[in-house]
């Protein structure tokens, strides 16, 4: 009656397309503000920019995974409750 869900898990082959992506964008992002025909300071400031957005956005990833887990916590708690009453009712006893 209990159905313990799947771990998911991603495959080599996409944790590598995410790496791999992301050192491209930050890359291209990188040389884009090096080359950029502005003062040191603008370039200086794209370059916090872009790394803010960066440690913005792990974090926002972080967050939203964290709640996602408590969620199925929670709903494997609330049906291990579940089973729990429907193995203890005896449909046959009396009132």
């Amino acid at each position: 009656m209990s159905d313990t869900p799947v771990k998911q898990q991603s495959t080599a082959a996409f944790y590598g397309q995410a790496v791999a992506s992301f050192a491209v964008a930050m890359a291209a992002t990188t040389i884009g503000i090096f080359r950029l025909n502005a003062d040191a300071w603008v370039r200086g400031f794209l370059g916090i920019a872009v790394l803010y957005l960066v440690t913005s956005a792990f974090t926002l990833a972080k967050v939203i995974r964290d709640r996602q887990e408590a969620g199925q916590i929670v709903s494997r708690v609330d049906q291990a409750r579940l089973e729990k009453l429907l193995a203890d009712h005896d449909p046959f006893e009396k009132l």
